[in-house]
């Protein structure tokens, strides 16, 4: 007999009671009891009886009984050590689900990919909280784990940030670095009261399908990531000044000015107005 599901908010604070669960603002931590949200994400991610899924912070295990249902197995994430006993009890009648108590970022994700899916590209869900999403996306892309799709769910803003172009005040580093490795498809946008305890902000579902041939071709990706970082640490100067003031990189004026006059760009041109394939071919240019 199925326990009643986590999705039931009912079930939810009973289970924070019985154990007697703390919040962690330091983890961010806000459990989702909406069942219509909880299947959009399943639904965004396409998970099928085939596929090997990796979910990064679990919580108390809300979307993993969902995703153990879809999914021929599931490695599940979670960092707060204290979330553990709570998991094995909410997770117990499922048996394709394998609890991890470790930080993401220390996981050798590669390696469980070669173990759980023979090195096949995995699916990876998240409930990330806000400040660590970028570090633990990129991550996964730049190391090069194989990766069908990252779905996430994130802070409202950010999602858009992760599929605006050019021109626009929230385009930066992270679209550029998201756009470079994946396809961002804004799947659901979900409300403050979808959560316990409710966060102070908006969220979306977000889900970023990785390239399996990659749109923009760069020779050095590292050296063109630190460009762009550059040019938006100050986002009020010039690229030439941005380029010229970073201390990850050495650039003079000089060197900067006469990369974007080959690229037909005017000298005092900013960061933002520059597209990904054009970031590119000035790293090529200067590196």
């Amino acid at each position: 007999m199925m326990n009643e599901k986590l999705s039931n908010p009912q079930k939810t604070i009973e289970i924070i009671k019985k154990y007697d669960f703390a919040f962690q603002k330091k983890y961010g931590q806000n459990f989702l009891i909406d069942a219509h949200v909880l299947d959009k994400i399943i639904a965004a991610a396409e998970i099928g009886p085939d596929d090997f899924v990796l979910e990064v912070g679990p919580g108390i295990g809300t979307l993993t009984q969902y995703l153990a249902e879809s999914a021929r197995e599931v490695a599940t994430v979670e960092i707060d050590t204290h979330l553990i006993p709570i998991l094995e009890e909410t997770l117990q009648d499922y048996h394709n689900v394998t609890i991890i108590n470790e930080d993401i970022l220390k996981v050798d994700i590669a390696k469980l990919a070669e173990e759980k899916n023979g090195g096949k590209p995995i699916k990876v869900v998240a409930n990330l909280p806000y400040y660590i999403t970028t570090p633990i996306i990129m991550g996964l892309f730049e190391s090069h784990v194989p990766i069908d799709n990252i779905t996430v769910m994130v802070q409202k803003e950010v999602a858009e940030r992760m599929q605006v172009g050019p021109g626009t005040k929230d385009y930066g580093a992270l679209s550029l670095a998201v756009q470079f490795y994946a396809e961002p498809y804004l799947a659901a946008n979900v409300p403050p009261n979808c959560f316990i305890p409710r966060p102070k902000v908006g969220s979306a579902v977000i889900r970023l399908t990785k390239y399996k041939e990659q749109p923009v071709h760069v020779k050095d990706e590292k050296f063109m990531f630190k460009l762009i970082r550059a040019s938006f640490n100050q986002r009020r100067k010039t690229l030439q000044n941005g380029l010229n003031n970073s201390p990850e990189l050495n650039i003079s004026k000089e060197q900067a000015a006469k990369a974007l006059e080959k690229m037909g760009l005017p000298a005092a041109v900013r960061g933002e107005k520059l597209t990904l394939e054009q970031f590119a071919q000035l790293s090529d240019l200067l590196s």
